[in-house]
């Protein structure tokens, strides 16, 4: 399928705003907080987001199938057997929006044979928006100014900044960590953590604990678009479109 890339990211940028904003009024007012199966929390503010995308991706691109995790709780399995679908996490870091720390996500990704290829993330709270198009097309947006191009950077050699996770970091983490000589320690919440590595404010983000395909689908387009790397700690390529959809601990990091 040919794809007009430019366009097609520019679409998703929108859409992805639109989830935003359905997702800040709910969090600006009063709501409640569900146990899915696995315990993890869920608002009314995931659910609405991805009705919202879900419509938009389908009105665009209605023969790519979509996998999105509220609707694989749910149940729904979507046929990925001919690579090529859009993978969806509404409201990634749903236990940063309950506290109201601001540290939530929207993530829209392209996936092509088992690969990222094209991702949106947006930070409601801050409106801010990081988009890829493909390698070296990448930007930051914040509200309606102009797009600014990002890079990952070398690893400078007075030390690493470190992104690590807020709400799920492990003693594994901080064993990694050890092994290097640490300028900084940042802390935060969803996949922001892959943008700060993508616009060269972090250097690296270890994560050794459960992650699934669409919490990190669109930060991986955007890190590796911006010159960076996600791998296993094989140094093995993550794959996308795997049954269960669980990824494995992983290394993501700034220019080799």
């Amino acid at each position: 399928m040919a794809l007009d890339r430019p366009t097609l990211v520019k679409s998703i940028v929108k859409i992805a705003r639109e989830a935003g904003d359905r997702i800040m009024t709910i969090y600006e007012g009063d709501f409640d907080v569900k146990s899915k199966t696995d315990e993890s929390p869920v608002t009314e503010a995931d659910v609405a987001a991805e009705k919202i995308i879900l419509e938009g991706l389908h009105a665009l691109t209605p023969d790519i199938p979509v996998l999105a995790e509220e609707s694989h709780a749910a149940g729904k399995a979507p046929d990925l057997s001919g690579g090529l679908f859009w993978l969806v996490d509404p409201l990634d870091g749903t236990r940063e929006f309950i506290h109201k720390r601001g540290e939530f996500t929207v993530n829209i990704a392209l996936v092509e044979q088992g690969k990222p290829t094209m991702g949106v993330i947006h930070i409601p709270a801050r409106n801010i928006t990081y988009f890829a198009e493909g390698p070296g097309k990448v930007w930051r947006q914040e509200g309606e100014t102009a797009p600014i191009s990002i890079a990952a950077r070398k690893a400078p050699g007075d030390g690493l900044t470190v992104v690590a996770s807020r709400s799920h970091r492990t003693p594994e983490t901080d064993d990694y960590i050890a092994k290097f000589k640490v300028k900084e320690l940042i802390s935060a919440g969803s996949s922001l953590k892959l943008c700060l590595v993508a616009e060269g404010k972090a250097d690296l983000y270890p994560r050794f604990g459960r992650t699934m395909e669409w919490d990190i689908g669109a930060g991986q387009a955007i890190l590796e678009a911006a010159g960076g790397v996600v791998e296993t700690l094989d140094g093995a390529p993550l794959r996308y479109g795997k049954d269960g959809h669980d990824n494995p601990y992983f290394i993501a990091k700034g220019c080799p």
